[in-house]
């Protein structure tokens, strides 16, 4: 694991994990009577950044979605649930992983159906706004581990387009 030498004590996984559930109603559909995804990113945004600042014990700010993906179609009635957790930390960033899943309204007795994942950086940031350190996320669990280690990968993903962006343009 990256160490923090500056950062607070760090907390477990499992101390980050949060979910929010809602009900779909007629205001958040689109013109083809499904949940508009734009209402779905709003509530990953809410449920990741619910997790971010109770990791972080403080503000914390999306930085980026690395990305978001919508399996399925969510329908006006489905109760959906958000569950977020902090994958990794940085010295004063972090990755949140975000599953969305629905409880169909007609067929409540089924499991409920994965509709979307997501992948957030979020910045703690002091009370002026400028970066602050953050609590070393600790993995507790194979899985917590597994996500750690690709919460990495995606990391030097985005430094590594980054860098190659910069460099296009400085020609």
């Amino acid at each position: 694991m990256t160490e923090h030498p500056s950062a607070p004590q760090g907390k477990p996984t499992s101390y980050s994990r949060v979910t929010l559930s809602r009900i779909m109603t007629a205001v958040d559909v689109n013109l083809y009577g499904t949940v508009h995804g734009g209402v779905l990113m709003k509530f990953v945004d809410d449920v990741a950044g619910a997790a971010a600042a109770r990791h972080s014990g403080g503000t914390a700010v999306t930085a980026s979605i690395d990305e978001i993906v919508f399996s399925e179609p969510v329908r006006v009635g489905d109760l959906v649930h958000a569950h977020a957790q902090v994958n990794w930390t940085g010295h004063t960033s972090m990755e949140v992983g975000v599953k969305v899943v629905a409880e169909r309204w007609d067929s409540a007795e089924d499991e409920p159906i994965r509709v979307a994942t997501a992948y957030l950086v979020f910045v703690g940031v002091d009370v002026g706004g400028s970066p602050r350190p953050v609590r070393p996320v600790l993995p507790e669990t194979a899985e917590d581990e597994r996500r750690y280690r690709e919460a990495e990968i995606r990391r030097a993903h985005r430094l590594a387009r980054r860098r190659a962006i910069q460099a296009h343009r400085a020609g």
